[in-house]
Protein backbone atom coordinates (compact mmCIF):
# COMPACT_ATOMS: atom_id res chain seq x y z
CA UNK A 1 0.00 0.00 0.00
CA UNK A 2 0.89 3.47 -0.69
CA UNK A 3 1.97 6.11 2.28
CA UNK A 4 -0.67 8.03 1.29
CA UNK A 5 -3.41 7.24 -1.18
CA UNK A 6 -2.77 9.87 -3.93
CA UNK A 7 1.23 9.26 -4.10
CA UNK A 8 2.30 9.48 -7.38
CA UNK A 9 5.72 8.52 -8.43
CA UNK A 10 7.32 10.54 -11.89
CA UNK A 11 9.32 9.07 -13.84
CA UNK A 12 11.42 11.27 -16.22
CA UNK A 13 13.73 9.52 -19.25
CA UNK A 14 16.87 11.67 -19.97
CA UNK A 15 17.48 13.58 -23.08
CA UNK A 16 18.78 12.14 -26.39
CA UNK A 17 22.16 11.04 -26.62
CA UNK A 18 24.63 10.25 -30.13
CA UNK A 19 23.56 6.93 -29.27
CA UNK A 20 20.41 7.01 -28.31
CA UNK A 21 19.60 8.90 -31.80
CA UNK A 22 21.38 6.22 -33.72
CA UNK A 23 19.78 3.34 -31.58
CA UNK A 24 22.62 2.10 -30.38
CA UNK A 25 22.20 0.18 -26.83
CA UNK A 26 23.57 2.77 -24.24
CA UNK A 27 23.81 1.02 -20.35
CA UNK A 28 27.24 1.80 -18.73
CA UNK A 29 28.76 4.00 -21.12
CA UNK A 30 28.30 7.60 -19.62
CA UNK A 31 27.71 9.60 -22.82
CA UNK A 32 26.17 13.32 -22.42
CA UNK A 33 22.97 15.20 -23.31
CA UNK A 34 23.10 16.16 -26.98
CA UNK A 35 21.72 20.09 -27.58
CA UNK A 36 18.63 18.32 -28.66
CA UNK A 37 17.94 16.52 -25.64
CA UNK A 38 18.76 19.33 -23.69
CA UNK A 39 16.34 21.34 -25.12
CA UNK A 40 13.41 18.72 -24.57
CA UNK A 41 14.50 18.03 -20.91
CA UNK A 42 13.82 22.66 -20.77
CA UNK A 43 10.43 21.77 -22.60
CA UNK A 44 10.19 19.10 -19.34
CA UNK A 45 10.97 21.68 -16.78
CA UNK A 46 7.71 22.93 -15.88
CA UNK A 47 6.34 19.84 -15.03
CA UNK A 48 8.13 19.26 -11.77
CA UNK A 49 8.03 22.93 -10.99
CA UNK A 50 4.25 22.39 -10.17
CA UNK A 51 4.88 20.23 -7.94
CA UNK A 52 6.24 19.14 -4.71
CA UNK A 53 8.50 15.98 -4.29
CA UNK A 54 9.29 14.31 -0.83
CA UNK A 55 12.27 12.14 -2.58
CA UNK A 56 14.37 12.82 -6.33
CA UNK A 57 16.37 10.00 -7.25
CA UNK A 58 18.34 9.94 -10.02
CA UNK A 59 20.64 7.67 -12.25
CA UNK A 60 24.25 7.62 -11.47
CA UNK A 61 25.22 8.36 -15.46
CA UNK A 62 25.83 11.78 -16.84
CA UNK A 63 22.97 12.20 -19.28
CA UNK A 64 19.93 11.37 -16.00
CA UNK A 65 21.87 14.35 -13.75
CA UNK A 66 22.17 16.46 -16.51
CA UNK A 67 18.23 15.93 -17.00
CA UNK A 68 17.54 16.23 -13.27
CA UNK A 69 19.89 19.46 -13.28
CA UNK A 70 17.90 20.73 -16.13
CA UNK A 71 14.64 19.65 -14.56
CA UNK A 72 15.42 22.43 -11.56
CA UNK A 73 15.69 19.46 -9.25
CA UNK A 74 18.30 20.52 -6.24
CA UNK A 75 18.40 18.05 -3.70
CA UNK A 76 18.76 15.18 -5.79
CA UNK A 77 20.20 11.28 -4.35
CA UNK A 78 21.87 9.58 -6.98
CA UNK A 79 20.94 5.51 -6.70
CA UNK A 80 22.94 3.13 -8.55
CA UNK A 81 19.90 1.30 -8.62
CA UNK A 82 18.68 3.45 -11.62
CA UNK A 83 21.45 2.90 -13.54
CA UNK A 84 20.15 1.50 -16.95
CA UNK A 85 20.27 -2.47 -17.95
CA UNK A 86 23.47 -3.84 -18.58
CA UNK A 87 23.66 -5.02 -22.15
CA UNK A 88 27.12 -7.07 -21.55
CA UNK A 89 28.67 -7.56 -24.62
CA UNK A 90 25.92 -5.67 -27.19
CA UNK A 91 26.80 -2.02 -25.24
CA UNK A 92 26.81 0.33 -28.57
CA UNK A 93 25.17 -2.12 -31.07
CA UNK A 94 22.24 -1.64 -32.44
CA UNK A 95 19.26 -4.24 -32.45
CA UNK A 96 19.54 -4.49 -36.46
CA UNK A 97 23.88 -5.41 -36.05
CA UNK A 98 22.93 -8.21 -32.90
CA UNK A 99 20.31 -9.88 -35.29
CA UNK A 100 22.90 -10.51 -38.25
CA UNK A 101 23.99 -13.09 -35.55
CA UNK A 102 21.16 -13.90 -33.00
CA UNK A 103 17.96 -13.65 -35.80
CA UNK A 104 14.87 -12.37 -34.02
CA UNK A 105 17.04 -10.58 -30.30
CA UNK A 106 15.13 -8.43 -28.44
CA UNK A 107 16.59 -7.08 -25.40
CA UNK A 108 12.94 -8.85 -23.82
CA UNK A 109 13.10 -11.75 -24.72
CA UNK A 110 17.23 -12.91 -25.40
CA UNK A 111 20.02 -12.56 -22.98
CA UNK A 112 22.62 -10.15 -23.21
CA UNK A 113 26.24 -11.79 -22.65
CA UNK A 114 28.34 -10.47 -19.77
CA UNK A 115 25.29 -8.26 -18.95
CA UNK A 116 21.60 -8.09 -16.99
CA UNK A 117 18.97 -9.70 -17.34
CA UNK A 118 15.14 -8.44 -17.13
CA UNK A 119 15.02 -10.49 -13.98
CA UNK A 120 17.98 -8.18 -12.68
CA UNK A 121 16.70 -4.98 -13.57
CA UNK A 122 13.52 -6.13 -12.29
CA UNK A 123 15.00 -7.00 -9.09
CA UNK A 124 16.76 -3.44 -8.95
CA UNK A 125 13.44 -1.52 -10.00
CA UNK A 126 11.29 -3.49 -7.15
CA UNK A 127 13.94 -1.88 -4.60
CA UNK A 128 13.51 1.56 -6.09
CA UNK A 129 9.98 0.96 -5.85
CA UNK A 130 9.92 -0.13 -2.13
CA UNK A 131 11.83 3.33 -1.08
CA UNK A 132 9.51 5.71 -2.63
CA UNK A 133 6.61 3.56 -1.41
CA UNK A 134 8.29 3.98 2.19
CA UNK A 135 8.40 8.15 2.28
CA UNK A 136 5.48 10.22 2.23
CA UNK A 137 4.36 12.38 -0.69
CA UNK A 138 5.44 11.94 -4.64
CA UNK A 139 8.93 10.66 -5.67
CA UNK A 140 10.53 11.56 -8.64
CA UNK A 141 13.06 9.50 -10.46
CA UNK A 142 15.42 10.66 -13.58
CA UNK A 143 16.47 7.68 -15.23
CA UNK A 144 16.58 5.76 -18.47
CA UNK A 145 14.60 4.12 -21.17
CA UNK A 146 14.33 0.36 -21.01
CA UNK A 147 15.12 0.65 -17.40
CA UNK A 148 11.65 2.71 -17.07
CA UNK A 149 10.00 0.33 -19.08
CA UNK A 150 11.21 -2.66 -16.33
CA UNK A 151 9.95 -0.51 -13.73
CA UNK A 152 6.70 0.05 -14.90
CA UNK A 153 5.61 -3.29 -15.20
CA UNK A 154 7.17 -4.53 -12.29
CA UNK A 155 4.63 -1.09 -10.63
CA UNK A 156 2.07 -3.33 -11.97
CA UNK A 157 2.64 -6.90 -11.41
CA UNK A 158 3.97 -7.92 -14.76
CA UNK A 159 7.32 -10.01 -15.92
CA UNK A 160 10.27 -7.77 -16.90
CA UNK A 161 9.70 -8.89 -20.51
CA UNK A 162 6.27 -6.94 -20.47
CA UNK A 163 8.32 -3.29 -20.44
CA UNK A 164 8.11 -4.04 -24.29
CA UNK A 165 5.02 -2.81 -24.13
CA UNK A 166 5.40 0.49 -22.65
CA UNK A 167 7.47 2.43 -25.68
CA UNK A 168 9.16 5.76 -24.05
CA UNK A 169 10.81 8.22 -26.35
CA UNK A 170 13.65 10.00 -24.82
CA UNK A 171 12.81 13.68 -22.94
CA UNK A 172 9.40 12.50 -21.66
CA UNK A 173 7.78 12.37 -18.54
CA UNK A 174 5.29 8.99 -17.01
CA UNK A 175 3.38 8.89 -13.87
CA UNK A 176 2.35 6.04 -11.71
CA UNK A 177 -0.10 5.95 -9.29
CA UNK A 178 -3.05 4.27 -7.83
CA UNK A 179 -6.66 4.04 -8.07
CA UNK A 180 -8.01 2.84 -4.74
CA UNK A 181 -5.90 -0.16 -3.90
CA UNK A 182 -4.80 -0.67 -7.65
CA UNK A 183 -1.57 0.39 -9.25
CA UNK A 184 -2.42 2.40 -12.08
CA UNK A 185 -0.43 4.14 -15.31
CA UNK A 186 -1.27 7.56 -14.59
CA UNK A 187 0.05 9.19 -17.45
CA UNK A 188 3.01 7.75 -19.91
CA UNK A 189 5.40 8.76 -22.67
CA UNK A 190 4.49 12.51 -22.01
CA UNK A 191 6.51 15.39 -24.04
CA UNK A 192 7.09 18.61 -22.04
CA UNK A 193 4.58 21.32 -22.90
CA UNK A 194 5.80 23.60 -25.90
CA UNK A 195 7.64 26.83 -25.40
CA UNK A 196 5.18 29.36 -26.05
CA UNK A 197 8.06 31.96 -26.51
Amino acid sequence: MPSSPDQRLWLFRHGATEWSRNGRHTGVTDLPLLPEGEATARRLSSVPREHRFSLVLSSPLTRARRTAEILGFHDVEIDDDLHEWNYGDYEGITTKVIRETVPGWTVWSHPCPNGETGVEVAARAQRVIDRALATTGDVALIAHGHYLRVLAATWLGLPPEDGRLFNLGTGTYCLLGFEHEYRTIIRWNAPGPESTG
